[in-house]
């Protein structure tokens, strides 16, 4: 029998997710058919996030990414243990078997791929190049869209392929929006937004520059400098401009994929991700060719409503001459719930 939430159950998660994530707490009614299930999946998010910000200790750092192991495994079979997301999350599950007869289910390779990511990067190693960043984000970001997408349910090479390509660009905007607090850390639980606060208990940790090693070596970045001078380290406007150039790419594919669709033509570009076991056995997808896959989009079109956050973020960013310091950036824009409700109603981003 599906796991039943409290009344108090999504109470807690809602508030926490409104609190610590504001941004995509804001998508939240453009996801009516799933709310449960989109909750459910960005508290999971948030609550794995912040395990790197309210710790500096590596061991318990480590257990904490292990009870979410477990609370996945108990909560996918419908067994939760006592902690809110998790009991919400179990009752997404229960949702969506119910739904499609058993026939579809949460993915515990992409719940898990979110947990194993974070842990790796626990405590902010650096990432040797743009690719690994953009592999910190498949593996996060765009997990969490593929996740969306099953609990519509949805099925679909070509709509994982757009929320890849959108879920990479929200991750590096989560780098990059986060680049003041690792490299300043300080004694504090949590931001407005949540995902880069300091570590409880008022440890201080030294702080870490989180931008790829090629690009900070390619504009003369020196990590030294960065953590005395801030924004006016030699290099370091050019670096975030290359790596926000970056995201803005990928929205911009995301997009053009789209807008092929609409016009009847192949979305453009092979899936890179394609072969991974979790997006096979999609051939009815091929065979309802250009049509099918543009009906599967914009079906879908909700679930990517966070592109709209990121760009918005993106462009706030680049009016501030990419000063990633500025104080402005770590809320969110008050235009963005009018901006956000125009492009779902367009259905553009």
């Amino acid at each position: 029998m599906p796991a039943q939430p409290s009344s108090l159950t999504p109470q807690v998660t809602d508030d926490r997710h409104s609190k610590y994530d504001t941004p995509s707490h804001l998508l939240l009614p453009f996801h009516r058919p799933l709310q449960t299930a989109y909750l459910a999946l960005r508290t999971f998010n948030l609550e794995t996030a912040r395990i790197a910000d309210a710790t500096s200790n590596p061991t318990v750092g480590t257990m904490r990414m292990q009870f979410w192991r477990d609370a996945l495994s108990g909560a996918l079979s419908l067994t939760p243990p006592k902690e809110p997301v998790a009991v919400l999350l179990a009752a997404a599950q229960g949702e969506l078997l119910t739904i499609t007869e058993g026939k579809s289910k949460l993915s515990k390779n992409w719940l898990l791929r979110i947990v194993n990511e974070r842990e790796k990067h626990l405590h902010n190693p650096p990432m040797p190049d743009l690719k690994a960043l953009e592999g910190y984000a498949e593996n996060t970001y765009s997990s969490l869209l593929y996740l969306t997408l099953q609990a519509l349910p949805m099925a679909s090479v070509t709509a994982d392929h757009v929320a890849s390509h959108i879920g990479k660009a929200q991750g590096i905007v989560a780098v990059l929006r986060g680049l003041p607090l690792v490299a300043f850390p300080a004694p504090q639980t949590h931001t407005p937004q949540g995902q880069f606060a300091g570590p409880a208990g008022g440890g201080q940790r030294q702080g870490a520059v989180t931008l790829p090693l090629d690009v900070m070596a390619k504009h003369n970045v020196r990590e030294h400098e960065v953590l005395k001078k801030g924004i006016e380290a030699a290099g370091l406007r050019d670096a975030i401009f290359e790596v926000a150039t970056r995201a803005n790419d990928h929205l911009i594919t995301a997009w053009e994929m789209v807008k092929n669709l609409r016009a009847g033509r192949d979305a453009g570009h092979e899936y890179e991700h394609s072969e991974d076991e979790e997006h096979q056995g999609r051939e009815g997808e091929r065979e309802s060719g250009v049509v099918g896959q543009l009906a599967d989009v914009e079906r879908a079109f909700g679930a990517f409503m966070p592109a709209v956050c990121a760009q918005e973020w993106l462009d706030r960013l680049q009016k501030v001459d990419f000063d990633v310091f500025q104080p402005g950036l770590r809320t969110s824009g008050w235009k963005l719930p009018a901006r956000v409700y125009w492009a779902f109603t367009r259905k553009t981003f």
